[in-house]
Formats: C-alpha cells, sequence, structure tokens
C-alpha cells in the first residue's frame, strides 16, 4: 500500500492529510512517512537474508536525527562520510560498532574523533571500474571518479598493510553510484570483486566482510529499477560461497519515496506561449532538479475534479534561472493558494538545502499512522545571523 494516497479528493501521508499539515506547520515543509521507513528497511533487510550481512544507511541521503533514532532502534548499522554524520548517529543513539567511515578526504581531526584511540578496523575501497549508467554527477566506481582505487592497485595495497601494527584490514569495499535502475553493472562489478576477493584469500588476506555499497535506484517517474528482493538474491549467489559478511549502504532506496516537499502556490504567470507556477519552495529546500536535471511528480493536495491538465514550469521565489522543479510538465489546473505534493523528495532534500537567498530552511515532520511530530522546526530570521557579529 502506497503510504501517500489520496482518499475522498485529499492527499493523506498515512492517516494524516497533508491540507492539515501545511495548515499548522505552515508551508514549505517536509513531510515523512514513518511506516515506509520502516517497510522499506525490513524489506531490504529481508532481502539479505540467505546470507550473512549488516544493512548500513547511508546518513548522507537523510540525516535528522529523529530518523536515524528509528534506524538504530529498526537495528540497522550506519554508513558515514564526515565527523558531522558520526556526531547525528551517535546523539541519535546509533551503535558505534555499526558505522562505516567512508569517504575521500577525511581530516586527521575527524580520524581522531572516530577512531577514539583504538586500532582501526579497515577496508580498501576498490574500483570495478564499472560504467553504472547514472547521472555523471552520482556515479563514483569508475577510473575516472575520485573515490576509491583501481584493483591492481588495491590489491598492492593490501599486501603492504599488513605490516602495519594500528590498523586492522577486514573488508573490501566497493561503491558504483547512485540511483541504478539495472542489474549489469551491479552483476559485472560483483564478477570482479569475487575474483578479487578470491585473488586476496590466496594472499593470505583474512577478510571477514564485502561491503557492496548501495546505489539501487528509486522510481521517480518511469523508471523501473529491481526490486530489492532481485538484487539481494544477484548478490547473495554471486558471494556466498566467499563465507563473507555482506555489507550494504542503501540511503535512497530506503529514505527517497519516504517523503515529499509541501509546497503552496504563490501565484501564476504567463509568459507568451509559457505558463509559470510559481510556488513557496526553492532550489534552496530541494536542489535536485537544478543540480541533476531530476524528475519529481508533482501531486496535487487537492484532487481535481475535472482531469484537465495545463503545461507550465513550475519554478520557485530564488533569485537563479535554474530555480525549478519541473519544465514543460502537464499539471493539474491550481489557484494560488493551492497545496502541491513534490514527491520521492525523502532522499537528497532536506540534507542538500541551505540558506541561499536568507531563507530559512524549512520544517521537516514525521507522521505515524493518524498522528504526526515536528523532527526539525522551521528556522527563524534570527536563526540565519545566529553565528555572524557586528563589529562591537
Amino acid at each position: 500500500m502506497h503510504h501517500f494516497h489520496y482518499q475522498d479528493g485529499e492527499l493523506y501521508c498515512e492517516e494524516v492529510l497533508l491540507s492539515r499539515i501545511a495548515a499548522d506547520m505552515g508551508t514549505p515543509v517536509y513531510v515523512y512517512s514513518e511506516r515506509t521507513l520502516e517497510r522499506h528497511v525490513r524489506v531490504f533487510d529481508d532481502a539479505f537474508r540467505s546470507v550473512p550481512h549488516l544493512i548500513c544507511y547511508a546518513v548522507k541521503a537523510n540525516s535528522n536525527i529523529n530518523i536515524l533514532r528509528r534506524f538504530a532502534e529498526w537495528g540497522t548499522g550506519f554508513d558515514i562520510v564526515s565527523g558531522g554524520e558520526l556526531f547525528r548517529v551517535l546523539r541519535a543513539g546509533g551503535s558505534a560498532e555499526k558505522v562505516i567511515f567512508a569517504g575521500v578526504g577525511k581530516t586527521a581531526d575527524e580520524i581522531r574523533y572516530a577512531l577514539a584511540g583504538k586500532k582501526a578496523r579497515i577496508s580498501i575501497r576498490a574500483n570495478p571500474d564499472v560504467d553504472p549508467r547514472t547521472h555523471p554527477y552520482i556515479s563514483t566506481g569508475m577510473q575516472k571518479h575520485k573515490f576509491g582505487v583501481s584493483l591492481p592497485e588495491a590489491r598492492d595495497l593490501y599486501r603492504n598493510t599488513r605490516a602495519f601494527s594500528n590498523v586492522e584490514v577486514v573488508g573490501v569495499q566497493c561503491h558504483l553510484g547512485s540511483q541504478i535502475t539495472e542489474m549489469g553493472p551491479f552483476q559485472e562489478a560483483l564478477a570482479s570483486l569475487r575474483q578479487f576477493v578470491l585473488e586476496l584469500q590466496s594472499d593470505g588476506v583474512a577478510l571477514k566482510y564485502l561491503d557492496f555499497g548501495g546505489g539501487l535506484g528509486i522510481s521517480y517517474s518511469t523508471e523501473e529499477p529491481p526490486s530489492p528482493a532481485v538484487y539481494g538474491e544477484t548478490v547473495a549467489k554471486a558471494t556466498k560461497d566467499l563465507e563473507l559478511t555482506i555489507v550494504l549502504e542503501p540511503g535512497r532506496v530506503i529514505v527517497g519515496n519516504a517523503g515529499i516537499l509541501l509546497t503552496r502556490v504563490l501565484l501564476k504567470k504567463n509568459q507568451g506561449t509559457k505558463k509559470f507556477l510559481v510556488v513557496d519552495a526553492g532550489m534552496n529546500d530541494l536542489i535536485r532538479p537544478a543540480l541533476y536535471g531530476s524528475h519529481h511528480q508533482l501531486w496535487p493536495v487537492r484532487e481535481q475534479a475535472s482531469q484537465k491538465m495545463e503545461t507550465a514550469d513550475v519554478v520557485g521565489p530564488v533569485c537563479e534561472s535554474a530555480d525549478f522543479f519541473a519544465k514543460d510538465r502537464d499539471v493539474a489546473l491550481l489557484e494560488p493558494g493551492e497545496l502541491l505534493a513534490i514527491m520521492s523528495a525523502g532522499a537528497y532534500g532536506f540534507s542538500l538545502s541551505s540558506n541561499y537567498n536568507s531563507r530559512p530552511r524549512v520544517a521537516e515532520v514525521l507522521v505515524t499512522g493518524k498522528t504526526y511530530q515536528v523532527i526539525r522546526r522551521r528556522e527563524t530570521y534570527e536563526d540565519l545571523v545566529r553565528l555572524e557579529e557586528l563589529p562591537s
């Protein structure tokens, strides 16, 4: 069952009217469905039940500590890329033993903070040089990207690392990119990783983990990505005789379709034949369309009696031409004051938001059944200048 659904002509998140949230909280506001989050964690975990595994949620996709707290309660670990994300995980009650600290430019301070004086258990991120066939900004596993090292170089690193007394090599990591919607790239990568692990094992490297990263895509419009079950079966089949614990780092596939950005129409504007729908959310709130040209479905919060549509650009108030959510899109006939849900905004939505144009960052709410709670208050103008000082 889809947790964002129409009932009697009104759009709900679970059993809460979105129009009620907008009335209480103002707009724009991010709204997340707890049932969707939990279902996605369960389904993903279930997909790997045939092998020992650890699901480490990718914090960068959505890092609200209230959501991280839920994941910790449901038993997931966490994939982090900065000291700040570690701070969030610990504040949320996440278990430090289940945290993977990845990332290409860790500072000495971040490493000290994360290790807290312990011997480092490490994996080396090896690139199988596979084209994930996704947007160039979110593909990572090829030779031309800044992440990881090539397989031959990685093999040398594994041989040489044994001499270090302060690190213990426990795994191999690979991550191809994000929003991958076909199994081909994963299968290619698994075949070369499998070979690579067998070579390392014959070199006498005592591995415990194979970290296959994240990257499984979601449906934003017409994509038909493989199900977690198919993905899990493929990964398990290619790796189970290696006798390693499989580590996975899903982010988008867990939170993407669990959240929306709720916005209100401010005005309509025509320039010749071109129509504009100006809404109160901007690229500072949700930058994906501006950054990646990504597609988000736009659902009217009040279902239209007539199925008439108009072709318009849906744009925000920010002073940039890149401030848009859709171009030449068929959208419902909406009037100023009416509400629009920008769908699939749970991943890389709030976490990429900014205060550009001195716009306070929006509130976030989490819906559970018939109730919802505010998990981040809307910023005030005071918040905008809190850390700035005038000369005394």
